[in-house]
């Protein structure tokens, strides 16, 4: 087998397949990819405890991993995905006593809405979704195989994972089991029970007001961990290829997984295991606990979902987020310009699809498009760096289009001879954004529209209102008021909003909000 530890740039030849080098947190190297199965990845990404909205965090991690589901199956690998729901939870049983609910029939009722979620986002479904109430005989399987091989004990209904029995606990993060948190994470109290007190829960008793299940060791129900553990081993095996999660997972959920896994069964083993960073507020990591978040739905109702998705892309998955309504504007105004583009270049080409060219695709731009696709693989390749990807994607792709539409579609013979070179642009912008997920169903039309009522919403205006003071700029035009005109342009761009005179006419379109005045005084 080929040595996995690799550095750099992946190189790709002309028709060669390229090689997949990704962050192994494991290992703490970028490692070559080799499946297990020849093209056949198996992947398990941890889910949501759905006891509530999901917030910009979760949208952080899933999007960072249907980036790699669709650029592995890009790369032709047929994937097996599997991210599950944490459906018995503490906090679900919380939410639901406090509601007078059933904590099952709310925990249902938060995982369509973050479902939905996804599906605004873009993000493909993944092969199975397994939720922790429908596996509780993998679940309790796999418990009564840690009791047998010696790293499970019972105490009243309760059973613990022994971590002093397992010596190889923390190989993921490398922590020193004296700093390791009694209790195993934060979820539970501190049991004086145990025998270490970084031992966790694998099975809880039952306790007043709480569903539970029958097992060999009493009613109750399963700890956080085992669930991945038992649903991973379920769908993927007992050896699969990717395992992630948000870097706030490594331990002690991760760490206790690797555990879990191998104590049930000592030839487990996970190849990659990757985690994305964090989105951070006020240098503060967003978590609800904190109640420092937003959720998605509050995002994506004053800002398209392809915005919030370009923006959570814009930084590579590993590195931390940091939010702010003007990275968000930014990241709004590219995606427009995205469409805008695409919208150009579809009337451009109207007036053409019926009938044949005579002419080929000009050597200029099949070198720029073959430019584009190196640079496109060799940067998603290298630990899928998105971020050079819509770099390259505005300043070559959608600028080719652009600068086609203002310098040489002019005139019959010259608009039919770019023709070819429009097509084959527009083609290659659509399956670059395929891959990204950022291809909208809509057309390109309506994605401009909608973009537009997302940033009256945010500017406070109507269609209606904004009509108004363009009339109203308009009068002061032709009565040469220049200052009230230029004032008013000012006034709205300071809101987002972008007037452009074309003559005796006014159009208008989303734009980056202004600079902030510096505080600094000047010397």
């Amino acid at each position: 087998m080929a040595e996995k530890k690799a550095d750099g740039v992946p190189a790709t030849e002309e028709g060669s397949k390229p090689v997949l080098r990704i962050y192994n947190s494991m290992s703490k190297e970028k490692e070559v990819f080799e499946a297990i199965e020849e093209g056949k990845v198996r992947m398990y990404v941890c889910g949501v405890t759905p006891y509530d909205f999901s917030h910009i965090g979760h949208a952080r991690a899933y999007v960072a991993f249907d980036v790699l589901h669709r650029y592995l199956k890009h790369l032709g690998y047929e994937v097996i995905y599997v991210r599950n729901f944490t459906d018995i939870d503490d906090k679900i049983i919380k939410r639901a006593n406090e509601a007078n609910e059933d904590p099952l029939s709310l925990s249902e009722r938060f995982s369509n809405e973050f479902l939905h979620d996804m599906d605004e986002l873009q993000c493909l479904p993944p092969t199975h979704q397994p939720k922790v109430s429908e596996h509780l005989d993998q679940i309790k399987d796999m418990i009564s195989k840690i009791i047998d091989n010696g790293c499970g004990y019972t105490i009243d209904g309760d059973v613990y994972f022994s971590v002093d029995n397992f010596p190889e606990y923390c190989c993921l993060s490398r922590r020193k089991l004296d700093d390791n948190r009694a209790g195993g994470g934060g979820r539970v109290n501190v049991d004086l029970r145990k025998r270490n007190p970084a031992d966790f829960a694998l099975w809880k008793s039952a306790k007043p007001g709480e569903p539970r299940w029958d097992s060999p060791w009493g009613p109750g129900r399963p700890g956080w961990h085992i669930e991945c553990s038992a649903m991973s081993s379920h769908y993927l095996g007992h050896s699969f290829d990717i395992h992630g999660g948000g870097m706030d997972l490594i331990f002690p959920h991760h760490e206790n997984e690797i555990a879990q896994s191998r104590a049930a069964c000592p030839e487990s083993k996970v190849n990659y295991w990757m985690h994305n960073g964090f989105v951070n507020k006020d240098n503060q990591k967003m978590s609800k606990s904190d109640n420092n978040f937003f959720t998605i739905r509050d995002i994506i109702a004053i800002y398209h979902p392809l915005a919030l998705r370009f923006f959570l892309m814009r930084t590579h998955y590993r590195s931390d987020v940091n939010y702010s309504d003007r990275l968000l504007d930014t990241a709004s105004d590219h995606v427009f310009y995205i469409y805008q583009t695409l919208h150009r270049c579809e009337v451009a080409l109207a007036p053409f699809l019926d009938g044949s060219s005579k002419f080929k695709v000009s050597k200029e731009a099949q070198e720029k498009i073959k430019e584009f696709r190196k640079d496109f693989l060799n940067s998603m390749s290298d630990d899928l760096h998105t971020t050079s990807v819509l770099d390259k994607l505005r300043t070559v792709l959608l600028k080719a289009i652009n600068d086609t539409l203002d310098n040489k579609f002019k005139g019959k013979q010259q608009q039919q001879k770019s023709v070819p070179d429009l097509k084959e642009y527009e083609n290659e912008v659509k399956r670059t954004l395929d891959v990204l997920g950022l291809k909208s169903s809509s057309s390109c039309s309506q994605v401009l529209e909608q973009l537009k009522s997302r940033a009256l919403k945010r500017a406070g205006l109507t269609e209606e209102l904004l009509q108004q003071i363009i009339e109203e700029r308009t009068l002061a035009r032709n009565n040469k008021e220049y200052e009230k005109t230029d004032r008013m342009r000012k006034e709205l761009e300071a809101k987002g909003i972008q007037l452009m005179d074309e003559g005796k006419i006014t159009t208008w379109r989303p734009c980056e909000l202004p600079d902030e005045p510096s505080n600094e005084q000047s010397s």
